[in-house]
């Protein structure tokens, strides 16, 4: 039997969300160690809009690809692969440098020193899991030619990253380091 190129897309997508769902259990995992040290939830009221956010990429990036029959176009959709899996190591480069201290949610412990190794180590920087999160946002869809939904996504994921989340992040940084 011979898979077509949109089953193996779809595998991979459904392989990023298996990824996912581990990184919700590093992310609950690490939430109660930070509560246990007096750690304080920001930015809660956006977080169910990232959850629908990232979960209409993977659902919106396989049905596109399904109900408008979009073609595996080599030429892009290779280097898309190419990123897409870069991407993923970078998250848990992310993850690695973060330590306990990552989470998908906003939590802070008051006090604790911000981590500067890994992508962390440069002050340019800031935010290196929404870079990843961005590109990631473009490269997965487009690995079979979905541009409708890395467009939708990559401007959903702007605005709820530079109106929400990166506002409550650098508050609540700021306000543990107070």
């Amino acid at each position: 039997m011979m898979l077509t190129s949109a089953a193996l897309f779809t595998a991979f997508v459904l392989l990023t969300g298996v990824e996912r769902l581990v990184e919700l259990v590093i992310s609950k995992r690490n939430a109660g160690w930070a509560f246990a040290r007096g750690g304080v939830e920001s930015g809660r009221g956006h977080f169910p809009a990232m959850v629908a956010l990232h979960t209409g990429l993977l659902v919106g990036a396989i049905a596109e690809v399904w109900l408008l029959d979009r073609p595996f176009i080599p030429g892009i959709g290779w280097p898309m692969l190419a990123i897409a899996l870069l991407c993923q190591a970078g998250r848990y480069g992310v993850i690695w440098a973060l330590g306990r201290q990552w989470n998908t949610r906003v939590i802070v412990v008051p006090g604790m020193p911000l981590q500067r190794r890994g992508p962390y180590r440069w002050e340019w920087l800031r935010h290196p899991n929404y870079v990843i999160v961005a590109v990631e946002g473009i490269a997965l869809p487009l690995v079979h030619s979905a541009w409708i939904t890395a467009l939708v996504f990559t401007v959903l994921n702007a605005i709820l990253l530079l109106r929400f989340r990166i506002p409550a992040e650098e508050r609540a940084l700021r306000a543990a380091a107070s």
